[in-house]
């Protein structure tokens, strides 16, 4: 991979937003840099524009530097950063998977990009080489959703090696529900793969969707790239304490996590004892790609009932398929008597 060569000459020549708080280093006295209100509430200052304090905190749990860490305001940052970073508009592709999930393709849509889909094999597993047969030179991305959404399951990871040392591009596996997986986590092939990017969110197994906190990682080069396009004050103070205090909290995480993957377990039994249900598909996510009679149908009477789930009847694979999360288990014994 020759990254400069990757990355839109628009980007390359950017001379990127500084601030004061990027330019001094030490112990300041007095700040009349910012134009800001300078009575102390604790929120009166910008926060820090590389979140330095956090990510050093989740660079230790993840094994990683902090230098090799991007934060987004959820993952459709990140996601869209890498069109702005990488992708000419009108003249550069991105490949995927298909079905996966769909920002990828909104985001390349406002980014004026083609977005090319290769269908995964029936039983939703990867064929990297005809996946690899949808690139050309004019290929700068390839998506992957590893466990995938809306299949949940594992993509095979001699398939994902196969593309990430046959393509010169620019290969991103999206671990957005890795904690409910057994599998290795990708971050531990940054090394080896300097052209990977890994994005990986707050807002499932932690429990902080509200927040839209979520992360992407990379060589130290390609998250300096990160850093160059993304606006300064991304992430609020606010979500990086938030955020913080919860990182403390591994324990009640991982407890919940637990809870989800017993009634996932649980949910994978009984939900095929419904006549309306036709399928359950393996899942190694905190949902369930579930078959049934009349997806358009089940869906409705289910929200005239007040439960809401995720219909993707029309999605490449999906026919008749309804996405359910994993919900409490009050909330899941109240689907499968609906059901």
């Amino acid at each position: 991979m020759k990254l400069k060569e990757l990355i839109r000459p628009n980007i390359l020549a950017l001379a990127p937003y500084s601030c004061a708080r990027d330019e001094f280093k030490g112990e300041a006295r007095v700040f009349v840099d910012a134009n800001e209100n300078p009575f102390q509430n604790g929120y009166n200052r910008y926060p820090d524009p590389l979140q330095l304090a956090l990510k050093e905190k989740i660079a230790k749990m993840k094994g990683v530097k902090p230098t090799q860490i991007m934060l987004g305001n959820g993952s459709d940052e990140p996601i869209d950063l890498i069109y702005r970073i990488f992708c000419e508009p009108k003249n550069n592709n991105a490949v995927a998977i298909a079905p996966s999930y769909g920002m990828y393709g909104v985001c390349a849509d406002i980014n004026n990009v083609e977005y090319r889909k290769v269908s995964l094999n029936s039983d939703f597993s990867l064929d990297a080489e005809r996946l690899l047969a949808a690139v050309d030179e004019k290929t700068h991305v390839i998506w992957l959703c590893s466990p995938n959404n809306p299949s949940g399951n594992l993509l095979n990871r001699t398939e994902i090696e196969k593309i990430l040392t046959s393509f010169g591009g620019i290969v991103v596996v999206d671990e957005a529900y890795q904690d409910f997986s057994a599998e290795e986590s990708w971050i531990n092939s940054l090394d080896r793969y300097p052209n990977l990017i890994v994005l990986q969110t707050f807002s499932k197994a932690w429990g902080m969707a509200g927040v839209r906190c979520g992360m992407a990682f990379a060589s130290e080069e390609i998250i300096s790239y990160f850093n160059k396009v993304k606006y300064p004050y991304n992430i609020n103070l606010l979500t990086q304490e938030f955020v913080s205090r919860r990182l403390d909290l591994v324990a009640e995480k991982e407890s919940q996590v637990g809870i989800i993957l017993r009634e996932r377990a649980m949910m994978q039994e009984m939900l095929p004892k419904s006549k309306r249900v036709r399928k359950v598909h393996p899942s190694d996510a905190n949902f369930l790609l579930v078959e049934v009679d009349n997806a358009p149908s089940l869906y409705a009477e289910l929200a005239d009932k007040g439960i809401v789930t995720r219909s993707r009847h029309n999605v490449t694979l999906c026919n008749n398929c309804l996405r359910i999360t994993i919900g409490t288990p009050e909330e899941n014994q109240i689907l499968l008597k609906e059901i």
